[in-house]
């Protein structure tokens, strides 16, 4: 058997995506937003989110592996109380914790 041509791929990949979202679209009519099931997969979604972000700054991997631990968590709590005291912005938040991380790390000389 021999090697698929790129095309080949292409097509599958597309057709992998396009059936999903068509599904998607035909269904969301009939979905109830207040449904137990609708509210258990945004549940699982946000717990997700939750599960990598925690990933990310207990045990990054790459480059943000070089800092402390102590300069991610701090960042982290940092922008949650901007996110907090800010009426919940996100962009402020974001901007606020990422700030916070790159000021301790300019003071540790990275």
């Amino acid at each position: 058997m021999g090697e698929a041509p790129p095309w080949a791929l292409l097509a599958v990949a597309v057709a992998g995506t396009y059936l999903w979202r068509g599904l998607g679209v035909a269904l969301a009519g009939r979905v109830d937003e207040g449904s137990p099931v609708f509210e258990w997969v945004g549940c699982v979604a946000y717990a997700l989110a939750a599960a990598v972000s925690v990933r990310i700054i207990l045990w990054p991997t790459g480059l943000l592996a070089t800092t402390p631990v102590g300069d991610r968590v701090s960042a982290t709590v940092i922008g949650l109380a901007a996110c907090w005291a800010l009426r919940r912005s996100v962009p402020l938040a974001l901007a606020a914790g990422a700030g916070a991380f790159a000021v301790l790390t300019a003071l540790r000389g990275g």
